[in-house]
């Protein structure tokens, strides 16, 4: 540590001790700036004003931002530099860990270079503190990264209990026109009673093809075990797991149940009460009071609204299988929307800032380093998402 950082310690030790720890937020917010500027000089090859062979551009200002932490929002000067036929400099320290902060620059890079939304590239570039960027600096940052999620994607599996399916569409550019692309994920229950996100595929098509490519990469990264599923009902998924996972039981998710029970309803009065007809099918105490209580709601619309009823009668028995789960793990089991809540929003809330991306590497990335930062943070969760022991209750 040079004589201005032992300085810059020595004046943040002083201002603990007049202040206490009231005043937190002022020291992480300096010693988060330490880090940084050290950061810079290390990314440089040279300290400030220091003249080196190995020197790989030059410092470049500050650009204010506010960041949240355990110690509350703080304000920081995120230092910059002029680049010099290297990657952009963004400190790790400052955004520790968060791919999908990398991916989204990337992918907003990749459209600056290509000049496609250019005003909107440039806006978000700006928030990294990032004035340009040169294709051949995105190609070295991309490679970076994608060598980082690869090994992340192709990780060995083992035996996984239960399985969460689900799909979602982002838009991209293929053959110089915008696409829908399906992104395929699956998180899973194993033996140490944790969720772990355990793999994502990018196709153009969420046809059957797709999903049994993806759910055979799974099995022969080491995927064993599977005893239930749970997905919404597509068709080509439906092919695919019975398929790969012919032995597994397979749980409709009741959330889409519900949703496709109201397109089916005549009118508004039965689209108003006909989810609530189905959560006490699902509330039942058993499943032969469940399939009770189905007959007799299909009775009821049998002359009112017999197309309704028909549906009900053909599709709702699907929703039913996780009554042949222990009692405490249904209520988690009976839909995806762990997957919903947890993977899906934060994927939408990430790729809202490229809205079409330039490509399907770049898709690929952003979902990628979105889903390796939910699974770090289940990773580290010490509380169970499923008991095992309740199999015995």
């Amino acid at each position: 540590m040079d004589e201005r950082q032992d300085t810059t310690v020595e004046a943040l030790m002083e201002h603990l001790i007049e202040h206490g720890p009231n005043d937190m937020a002022t020291v992480f917010a300096r010693a988060f700036e330490l880090a940084m500027q050290i950061e810079r000089e290390r990314f440089l090859g040279a300290g400030r004003y220091e003249r080196t062979p190995g020197r790989q551009g030059y410092a470049n200002g500050y650009k204010p931002k506010r960041i949240d932490t355990p110690a509350g929002t703080v304000s920081v000067r995120v230092p910059k530099t002029a680049d010099h036929d290297g990657q952009p400099f963004y400190p790790q320290s400052l955004e520790r860990g968060r791919r999908s902060v990398r991916a989204v620059m990337l992918a907003v890079a990749e459209m600056y270079v290509k000049g496609v939304s250019t005003r909107e590239a440039e806006a978000v570039m700006r928030e990294f503190g990032i004035e340009s960027l040169s294709s051949s600096q995105v190609s070295r940052a991309a490679k970076l990264l994608d060598d980082e999620l690869a090994a992340w994607r192709n990780r060995p599996l083992g035996e996984i209990k239960y399985l969460i399916l689900d799909p979602r569409y982002e838009k991209m550019r293929h053959g110089g026109i915008v696409r829908d692309a399906a992104v395929l994920s699956a998180i899973g229950v194993g033996p140490d009673e944790r969720r772990r996100v355990l793999g994502v595929s990018v196709a153009l098509s969420e046809a059957e093809v797709h999903w049994r490519a993806f759910l055979e990469s799974l099995q022969a990264r080491g995927l064993r075990g599977v005893q239930y599923i749970v997905s919404d009902d597509h068709a080509g998924l439906r092919a695919a797991r019975r398929a790969v996972f012919g032995g597994a039981t397979w749980q409709r998710c009741q959330f889409h149940l519900a949703q496709n029970a109201i397109h089916h309803a005549p009118n508004l009065a039965v689209r108003k009460r006909i989810g609530a007809e189905l959560r006490e099918i699902w509330n039942a105490a058993s499943l032969a009071k469940a399939e009770t209580s189905l007959a007799e709601l299909v009775t009821e619309y049998r002359d009112t609204a017999p197309k309704l009823a028909a549906w009900l009668e053909e599709n709702v028995p699907e929703g039913l299988t996780f009554f042949t789960l222990p009692k405490h793990h249904r209520r988690r089991m009976r839909t995806s929307n762990p997957m919903e809540r947890s993977v899906q929003q934060e994927l939408k809330r990430r790729t809202v800032k490229v809205r079409v991306f330039p490509n399907e590497a770049a898709l690929e990335r952003l979902v990628s380093a979105v889903l390796v930062e939910i699974d770090d943070k289940w990773a580290a969760d010490t509380k169970a998402y499923i008991k095992w022991e309740c199999l015995d209750a």
